[in-house]
């Protein structure tokens, strides 16, 4: 049998994660699967990770415009039809017309912050004679190691002001916080917080380090239980040194303990995160070093031969001496073709025989999990599921379900969108899985589901990085070399290098980078608004035609110096992170389908990055507007389910009693194992659990209906008098009217409601576990 623990706090509604029907019966806790589900939500944390390298300018400047949707939609949520999901429409002085309701409350605390991809060259300067790496363009700038700190540049002069000046924007309308945060959106004058965020954005600046940092800038900032101030190399090693205070004070002050955070990523390369100590730094070591050559294993075997590796270093135990690893006495190191500076992130495995990379198993478990392991090795609390801050009122930690993961990334926007009747990408009126018309960006559930003749979805865009097995989509294989392959969604053909520029709508068509620089093919370009001069297309120090689809051709076909199109190349190290986070992860992408006048001026769904910031939106939606069940429940002909609910609070030592509190009782002594297993829930221990009780699930017929069918914001009665407890609603089953779920997702129209004193009290976690025959496919 399979079981499922599923845990609210302070909130009305559950989630679950049951998966087979049975016949009724009571619960037990044998088996159980645990699933949590957040204490109610009323602030979020939102970061920005803002990739600032040389190609970035373009993208910021969408993002820059995106900004007030996202703002909006979270401050000023919409109206929804709860009879027709493709029906919605913004508030009208503050309130929806007849037959609409608000998508959910509007959130009035929120901290807004940015942090930038450039972490430096992780001690490869000090191994050059000028101080300088290959992180560093012409002349070293401040810009190209931001630590992981919050960062507050303007595009002028002026440094955008920030809440107390910590780094951050905070929303505050209400005027709770002290001191008190922002309370004006934007008062038509370049003040408030849409005016303040907008430019904060486009001051991010794209003179970064080229070695992006994507995944550990955010990681540096929110989890690293210990961020050193600064690297120093010791005998040809980097070591870490002293701990960033600062950086520790941005986090308590920006991180609260209980709100929802969504981390939300922006770049168009993959991910760079090089492992910071010993000798991993030589990946940002410039001209003229060059990477030792790999052991001949790992071009006759594969990279994942036990002997592939590189030849400066030891050869592996049980590996023969190679001979083609030296020549003259001295270890061979590649030439500059086989290892370009700007390629050091590319296949490294196979090309150096050394992975110098952080794996993206960090990142996922530093989102997932309560404790992780620190520099040494040894597990620590995670700082996102703790209390940072144990001297203010804040005290409840939030559970692993209220961290999001967004990434605007290299990835044909042809191969996330929602699909019309006739299997094609369509931002506008692609269907959900209930075939509803509502266009955007697929959801997670959506992204596992069959594809194309693939299992799904991400087989397309991602393969097997494990498996070394490619996408299937070939505009999302990393390669320096023209590719070829057909689209697996669209049906649309790789263009070869010498085909007119708008051969292919989602690339334009292959080039040839140069050798010695060494760049690789793109996964998706987009027109720019305003086209630029040189930038991608510069040819002062360099005549040669390379056939880029970015360049504007001349009369005779070879590309001029005008830059008229943008471009991104597969984030596949994103997109595996995403993928391993299931519901918590979602996809957008760096290339909008959309980008002229009109489409602005009409609010085009598609126009930009409103696609993406649909998708992020509708996926903290289900915690901001409750918790919905993603999966139905099997009622019996009563109308109830197999469920148990215990409630886990902090009490003083000796004072546990659920006597005289409505719809609770002692947990009966057939149910201690589920109190036991409440109580070893790997955030227990954070918020200082030790009082559980049991909350009552209605029975009496006339108190069931009414929990089922009262609308809210109604008060649930019968006779005049409050009902206390829980019910389930489903109307698809019967089971209660569609306006009662009508803030839920229309793939997740069903909750576990709680009424009257049923729901959480303040600082309590409700558990719900189910039978897992309980649940429906």
């Amino acid at each position: 049998m399979l079981w499922c623990s599923l845990v609210v706090g302070g909130t009305s509604l559950i989630s679950g994660c049951l998966t087979r029907p049975i016949a009724e019966q009571e619960p037990r806790t044998t088996g159980t699967v645990v699933e949590r589900l957040p204490q109610h939500v009323d602030k979020i944390d939102l970061l920005l990770t803002i990739d600032n390298s040389s190609s970035m300018k373009d993208k910021q400047e969408i993002l820059a415009l995106a900004v007030p949707d996202l703002v909006r939609r979270l401050v000023n949520p919409q109206c929804v039809d709860p009879l027709d999901p493709a029906r919605s429409s913004p508030p009208k002085n503050g309130a929806c017309d007849s037959g609409m309701e608000r998508e959910f409350e509007p959130v009035l605390d929120i901290h807004i912050g940015i942090i930038s991809t450039s972490l430096g060259d992780h001690g490869a300067a000090a191994m050059t004679r000028d101080g300088k790496s290959a992180c560093d363009g012409p002349a070293v700038h401040f810009s190209t190691d931001d630590m992981g700190h919050l960062i507050a540049r303007s595009d002028g002069d002026d440094a955008p002001p920030t809440y107390e000046n910590k780094g951050f924007l905070a929303w505050d309308p209400e005027q709770r916080l002290n001191p008190a945060g922002e309370s004006i959106l934007d008062d038509g004058a370049g003040h408030g917080l849409v005016p303040t965020l907008t430019n904060m954005v486009r001051g991010v600046g794209d003179v970064g380090c080229g070695y992006e940092s994507q995944l550990e800038s955010w990681y540096r900032f929110l989890v690293d239980p210990a961020p050193h101030e600064t690297l120093e190399v010791v005998d040809g090693k980097a070591i870490r040194t002293g701990l960033d205070k600062a950086l520790l004070d941005q986090r308590k002050a920006f991180l609260r303990p209980d709100s929802l955070l969504a981390i939300i990523m922006l770049s168009d390369e993959n991910d760079c995160s090089i492992r910071e100590g010993g000798t991993d730094f030589w990946v940002a070591r410039p001209s003229p070093f060059r990477m030792f050559q790999p052991r001949k294993e790992c071009t006759e075997k594969g990279p994942d031969d036990p002997c592939c590796a590189s030849c400066g270093v030891d050869a592996p135990r049980g590996c023969p001496v190679d001979e083609t690893c030296s020549e003259g006495g001295k270890v061979k190191a590649l030439d500059l073709e086989h290892d370009p500076p700007n390629l050091r992130c590319f296949n490294q495995k196979e090309r150096f025989g050394i992975d110098l990379l952080y794996p993206i198993d960090r990142y996922t478990d530093a989102l997932t999990k309560t404790r992780i392991e620190d520099h040494d090795g040894d597990l620590v609390d995670n700082p996102l599921f703790s209390d940072l801050d144990p001297t203010d009122e804040l005290s409840t930690v939030r559970s692993p379900e209220l961290v999001f993961f967004a990434g605007l990334v290299g990835v044909p926007w042809q191969d996330i969108a929602r699909q019309n009747d006739a299997g094609q990408p369509d931002l506008k009126n692609g269907k959900d899985k209930d075939g509803n018309p509502v266009g955007g960006f697929k959801s997670a559930e959506e992204l596992s589901t069959p594809n194309a003749g693939f299992q799904s979805t991400w087989d397309i865009i991602l393969g097997d990085p494990k498996a070394r097995r490619p996408p299937a989509d070939p505009h999302m294989v990393e390669s320096p070399s023209p590719r070829d392959g057909v689209n697996p969604i669209t049906g649309t053909p790789i263009a070869g290098v010498s085909s007119p520029d708008d051969a292919n709508v989602i690339n334009g068509h292959e080039w040839e980078p140069k050798t010695t620089f060494g760049d690789l093919q793109f996964a998706c370009v987009f027109p720019l608004r305003n086209p630029v001069m040189n930038g991608d297309c510069d040819k002062s120090t360099d005549k040669t035609d390379y056939n880029s689809p970015l360049c504007q051709d001349n009369p005779d076909g070879t590309d001029s110096n005008l830059q008229v199109k943008a471009k991104a190349y597969p984030g596949l190290r994103q997109l595996e992170l995403i993928r391993s986070l299931g519901d918590q992860g979602i996809v957008g992408s760096v290339c909008p389908a959309e980008l002229s006048e009109q489409a602005e001026a009409e609010g085009a769904l598609d126009y930009g990055y409103r696609p993406a910031i649909g998708a992020i939106v509708d996926r903290l939606k289900t915690k901001l507007a409750g918790q919905c069940l993603p999966r139905a429940l099997q009622p019996n002909d009563q109308g109830q389910v197999s469920c148990l609910v215990l409630e886990a609070r902090t009490v003083a030592d000796g004072q546990c009693s659920c006597d005289g509190l409505a719809a609770r009782r002692k947990v009966p002594t057939e149910h201690r194992g589920a109190e036991q297993m409440v109580l070893d829930d790997p955030v227990a221990t954070a918020n200082g659990w030790n009082c559980v009780c049991e909350v009552e699930q209605l029975s009496d017929p006339a108190e069931l209906k009414a929990c089922q069918d009262t609308v809210p914001p109604a008060p649930v009665e019968v006779g005049g008098e409050k009902v206390h407890g829980w019910c389930y609603v489903d109307p698809r089953l019967g089971l209660g009217r569609d306006e009662v779920v009508a803030k839920c997702p229309s793939t997740e129209r069903r909750q576990v409601r709680f009424t009257g004193d049923g729901g959480a009290q303040d600082g309590a976690t409700q558990f719900v576990i189910c039978s897992g025959d309980t649940a429906k496919q």
